[in-house]
């Protein structure tokens, strides 16, 4: 046991500090004196403020109006007339379902995303785009919407629904 103590101590002894006082000798003078390098810092430049006018600006969360600025454009629709069901839900939400034919009518299905079925014919609206039913085939409903451009003017835009298998 006095040996392995003995060893540990001689070992122990070995590990001082007597031969790096020229190491750190170097390394405090190395530093003395030296400043890091910097570069200067670039030039501020003035910032421009614009002034933002809010009230002089139209709501965005307003409705436009819906009369036309110019005379020309697509057809206007009536805005007195009452508004169907079907012109509440947006043409992709619209699906198709099948047709029915009685006394040479022809007839569409539609069904809502509420899960509503209506029966739609030439003439009728659908959509929210005051889409006017123009032709009903056996594969999709042909309608003819219009919306406003830039301009205020009314264009007419066609559209259809697709049966749904």
């Amino acid at each position: 046991m006095k040996r392995v103590l003995l060893l540990g101590v001689l070992l122990l002894s070995g590990c001082g500090q007597k031969g790096f006082d020229d190491l750190k000798l170097f390394m405090d003078e190395a530093g003395k004196g030296r400043q890091p390098a910097l570069e200067p810092m670039p030039p501020i430049k003035p910032v421009e403020t614009t002034v933002f006018d809010a009230a002089a600006l139209p709501d965005p969360f307003l409705l436009r109006s819906m009369k036309s600025a110019g005379g020309g454009g697509g057809r206007q629709p009536d805005m007195s007339r009452p508004r169907g069901p079907l012109e509440g839900f947006p043409l992709d939400a619209l699906k198709m379902v099948g047709t029915l034919s009685k006394g040479g009518q022809t007839y569409a299905l539609i069904r809502t995303p509420e899960n509503a079925l209506y029966r739609v014919r030439k003439g009728d609206y659908l959509g929210q785009n005051f889409g006017l039913v123009t032709a009903i085939t056996q594969t999709g409903v042909e309608l003819v919407e219009s919306v406003q451009d830039g301009t205020g003017d009314w264009v007419d835009s066609k559209a259809s629904v697709a049966l749904q298998e």
